[in-house]
């Protein structure tokens, strides 16, 4: 008989990384795959599961203007409970520390389902760094029942918590199996700057970096902007601490292009198409090692320091002088470039996705239930 499980997508984020778990899943004979949205983020979401040909069973449509935490948290456990007894799936699964994951382990926990969180693992140590997400990571550790962790790191901290050892398993990242993917199905071209300039492909989003930190990037970026030889590119985030604040600082230097959140497919060009990355994104952080672009972070921590061990990204902070500090020596200084580009990808080599499915199958066949709460 088939197993049931049920994939949980809310985010943009989220779409790219369970993207290549569908797929695998959708392809393996005992399984029975099934799709919910839940639409945390409505356009970005549609763009990016359309774009990997994946069509969603189930939409709980949630996204509101102006939707606080509390109140999304609350409308989406509400909708997701009655579905939950009406799938009744063998297991539930979910990507990374939105609201959506949260909810999800919650309310499978309630209905007594086992869940299987992929990413697992991920801390930075501050509860309010990054907010609300590192709160939710450790919510989920606790109700999980299995933890796909990308990486021995991610494992050692379930394992610190607490974890029994048996319910994590190292799987890599299966952000690193969607890059590949769509890296050869893009073409970087319309992204590339004007001969004898350098493209800097820059980022922004997280809510630790509103109000002085922003201020700061931006400062840096244009900075950076002033010199003939580079170009800047920025997707602007579209909420409102963000997106008027850039505009002001940016929208009028002429090698400053300022657009829309990129589709996915658009955003791997960008990457391939640009000479150095600047971003307080953990996904850039992940994929960025598998094209050589180096990358600089604009946080003060990360809960990815797998790529600061291995030398393909660096730790820079909010503060304009640093940034602009370590960015013109990585642009000035081709070695010193190659060195932070050329280190091997800490988050997989592209078959996560094949093993998550594995381990599925072993445990969901063996009528494990994948721990199932009792």
């Amino acid at each position: 008989m088939k197993r049931r499980i049920l994939v949980l997508v809310g985010t943009r984020p989220e779409a790219i990384k369970l993207a290549p778990v569908v797929l695998a899943l959708r392809a393996a004979p005992w399984a029975d795959c099934r799709v919910l949205a839940t639409a945390q983020h409505r356009q970005l979401l549609d763009q990016t599961l359309g774009f990997f040909g994946i069509r969603p069973e189930m939409d709980l449509d949630l996204m509101r203007q102006d939707q606080t935490l509390a109140d999304l948290t609350a409308r989406m456990l509400s909708a997701l409970d009655p579905v939950l007894a009406a799938e009744s799936p063998d297991c539930v699964l979910a990507q990374g520390d939105t609201t959506t994951v949260m909810v999800a382990a919650l309310a499978s926990f309630y209905r007594r389902i086992p869940f299987a969180h992929v990413e697992a693992g991920l801390r930075t140590g501050d509860l309010g760094r990054p907010f609300p997400e590192e709160g939710h990571r450790t919510i989920v550790a606790r109700l999980a029942a299995l933890h796909f962790a990308p990486t021995a790191t991610a494992r050692q901290n379930l394992l610190r918590e607490g974890v029994p050892a048996e319910h994590v398993h190292v799987v890599g990242n299966p952000v690193v199996d969607a890059l590949l993917w769509t890296a050869g199905r893009v073409d970087a071209g319309r992204f590339r700057p004007q001969p004898g300039r350098k493209l800097v492909l820059a980022t922004a989003h997280r809510r630790e970096s509103f109000g002085a930190p922003l201020l700061q990037i931006c400062q840096a970026l244009r900075t950076l902007a002033d010199r003939p030889d580079v170009e800047v590119l920025l997707p602007v985030h579209p909420n409102p601490q963000v997106k008027p604040v850039v505009e002001r600082l940016l929208g009028d230097h002429p090698r400053i292009r300022l657009c829309e959140p990129l589709a996915y497919p658009d955003m791997v060009a960008a990457m391939m198409a640009c000479t150095l990355i600047l971003t307080d994104s953990g996904g850039v952080q992940e994929e960025a090692p598998s094209l050589g672009r180096p990358v600089l972070v604009l946080r003060d921590e990360t809960e990815r320091p797998e790529g600061i061990a291995a030398g393909v990204a660096r730790l820079v902070g909010t503060d304009a002088p640093r940034i602009v500090r370590e960015a013109t020596a990585l642009l000035d200084d081709p070695a010193a470039e190659s060195a932070l580009a050329s280190g091997t990808n800490p988050y997989g080599n592209g078959r996560s996705a094949l093993a998550i499915v594995e381990i599925l199958r072993a445990r969901l066949l063996a009528g494990d239930s994948a721990g199932r709460t009792s």
